[in-house]
């Protein structure tokens, strides 16, 4: 329920293709696939054994001779007997025992059991035809079946030792991505827009790496490292690939955070390998995202130093020292803090140069827009000149955003073109979060938000030193149950204190009306006061915009870094001047209520109609709230 609140831009930079770089490990050999074929493998030959085990020949528990055979054959404790081949007796007995007998095969066995013949014989007697392949089958896999699994097993014992070996030694392999020949990077400089100034300065690096023999023959000693520092979002990675694709050169590309590891000296390897792998290929680009992961000031924070990061950023330093004249490999690393970098990163000799990458002004927001959504259906409607505009603030991955939300709208709209509507939806999307129509508000919280929305647009229409009315709507966005979207005619430099009080006043206009129609204050203005309040003190402490405090700065941001923000702000002033600074932001912040309480006691009447206007139609335009202004 306030008005729309500055754009915070957020980092977002695509991840980069890994098409498994020379140099970095290979997937392991014990991987998950050969796992399960060795499991599948195992089961098959335990089954296979169990198998042949179970439906082996069955082997009687005893061996008897002929004689003994006779003897109990004579006694009638012989129930059968099977011949097999002509020489193995299998005897089953009465009890239910087993014995086996051997004879020759020409010998006669009912003769030498004395009988006459197969009628005389109290037992059930068989002949079979000698087949033993079975048993000899059964022998020979029993023999070689557990020889074969054991040579299996040490087989992959090794396999798994040679692979740990392998990973241990490519431990220290750096993992940089490189991209060369058709795999290298084929962005250019007209494929980044809103950043004039960084291609200027990264042309002489291009220059360079194209005809270093022309800086060589002169003695001029070229950069060895660019350092790129801007927000998250604004196309630090990208300008390093352009950069790559103008010079042709081969373009190795990490992160900081990939250098260390838990072991010591893991990083420092990695470092050295990457380096030689450069410097092989050369000339080349090593380009370093989120340096500040390995680079940080050393020794700093309660915990003192950390032994694997600082030896990384030691042996950086070496090999961005070690470069000769003509290695003709540049580094170019990017951050979002240089403040917390090492001095020892930032001297001559090794990030030499560094280049601003800012949120883009309006111009550069426009170009940006122009290269997203080229080769997009666009409506006639679509004004991206009107977008830039009320998008200040907004990085080059915000704008790449917007342009995606909006096509997805179209497309969830089954429309075949993007138009000006899910564009401006889109806007809001990003910063406020997605409408929230199915909010159940009830027609009393409704009419409050109608007040003090409608508070917050006199004012901004009202005031001198305020930016004009773009939207005003009652609908819910995000946390937000309404808002107001003030439009900049452009893109200011500086500041004045008038349009600080301007601005604080336009934030109590939501309160302000509350109170002024219902004699009663709601949270919906909680966000208000706290922008209104950084505001204020802002003015006292930080841009001594206070006429009882002076031109002074109080609170020093130069304390101990990696404490946290609280801990950082170091208290430069006494408990007096702490007092004075309340007093002022108090004085600051009341004066500017009751100037707000004032302005729209005078305009209630605009009020009331811009109130019900809004309870209509729950939107409105810039051209549709100044008529109602104007009438």
């Amino acid at each position: 329920m306030s008005h729309l609140p500055p754009k915070d831009p957020h980092g977002y930079e695509p991840p980069q293709k890994d098409d498994h770089p020379r140099g970095a490990p290979q997937p392991p050999l014990n991987n998950p696939n050969t796992q399960r074929i060795s499991i599948v493998i195992g089961v098959l030959a335990l089954f296979l054994f169990f198998f042949l085990f179970i439906n082996r020949p069955s082997t009687p528990s005893s061996q008897i001779s002929l004689n003994a055979l006779a003897d109990a054959v004579r006694s009638g404790q012989v129930v059968s007997i099977v011949e097999r081949g002509g020489q193995e007796l299998f005897i089953t007995y009465s009890g239910g025992g087993t014995a086996t007998a051997y004879k020759s095969e020409n010998t006669d066995l009912l003769s030498v059991l004395g009988l006459n013949g197969i009628a005389d014989a109290n037992f059930e007697y068989t002949q079979q035809a000698g087949d033993n392949s079975q048993a000899l089958l059964f022998q020979l896999l029993i023999g070689i079946v557990p020889i074969l699994i054991i040579v299996w097993f040490l087989w992959r014992m090794m396999r798994s030792v040679r692979g740990s070996q392998d990973q241990a030694m490519s431990f220290g392999r750096s993992r940089a991505r490189v991209s060369r020949d058709m795999e290298r990077p084929q962005i250019t400089f007209a494929d980044v827009a809103g950043a004039d100034e960084a291609k200027e300065e990264l042309r002489e690096i291009v220059e360079f790496l194209k005809e270093p023999e022309k800086f060589i023959r002169l003695g001029a000693r070229v950069p060895k490292g660019v350092l790129m520092v801007g927000p998250p979002g604004t196309g630090k990675t990208l300008m390093a690939r352009a950069v790559a694709g103008e010079a042709g050169v081969p373009f190795f590309s990490i992160s900081g955070s990939e250098f260390v590891e838990m072991f010591v000296g893991v990083g420092a390897s990695r470092v050295r390998d990457l380096f030689e792998r450069a410097k092989s290929e050369a000339p080349a680009i090593i380009f370093v995202d989120e340096i500040d992961a390995v680079g940080r000031q050393r020794g700093a924070g309660l915990g003192g130093g950390h032994d694997e990061r600082e030896q990384t950023l030691n042996q950086i330093l070496v090999e961005m020292d070690g470069f000769e004249n003509d290695t003709n490999v540049i580094v170019i690393a990017a951050t979002n803090r240089p403040d917390i970098l090492d001095p020892a990163l930032l001297r001559p000799g090794r990030f030499d140069r560094k280049v601003v990458m800012d949120n883009p002004d309006i111009k550069g927001r426009e170009d940006i827009l122009r290269v997203h959504t080229r080769g997009k259906p666009l409506a006639s409607d679509v004004d991206i000149v009107a977008l830039a505009k009320i998008t200040a603030g907004f990085s080059g991955a915000d704008l790449e955003n917007l342009v995606n939300e909006a096509a997805i709208l179209a497309a969830r709209r089954n429309k075949k073109l993007i138009t000006m509507s899910e564009m401006q939806e889109s806007m809001e999307r990003v910063v406020m979060g997605p409408e929230r129509r199915s909010r159940v508000i009830t027609p009393e919280e409704k009419r409050k938000i109608a007040y003090h929305e409608a508070g917050h647009a006199i004012l901004f229409h009202v005031l001198e030193h305020t930016n004009p009315v773009h939207k005003i709507t009652i609908v819910s966005r995000g946390r937000a149950g309404g808002y107001v979207m003030p439009l900049p005619s452009g893109d200011a430099m500086l500041k004045s204190r008038e349009e600080f009080l301007d601005d604080i006043v336009a934030a109590m206009g939501g309160r302000a009306a509350e109170e002024l129609v219902f004699q009663q204050f709601t949270t919906g203005a909680s966000n208000d006061i706290q922008q209104a309040t950084r505001l204020a003190r802002m003015m006292v402490t930080q841009f001594g915009m206070s006429e009882k405090l002076g031109p002074r700065a109080y609170g020093s941001s130069s304390g101990p870094i990696f404490l946290g923000r609280d801990m950082g702000e170091m208290r430069d002033y006494s408990e007096h001047y702490a007092q004075a600074i309340d007093d002022e932001v108090r004085s600051i912040l009341q004066e500017a209520y009751q100037r707000a309480r004032s302005i729209l006691s005078e305009y209630r009447d605009k009020m009331e109609q811009l109130v019900q206007v809004l309870l209509e139609r729950e939107t409105l335009d810039t051209q549709e709230f100044n008529e109602i202004m104007a009438s």
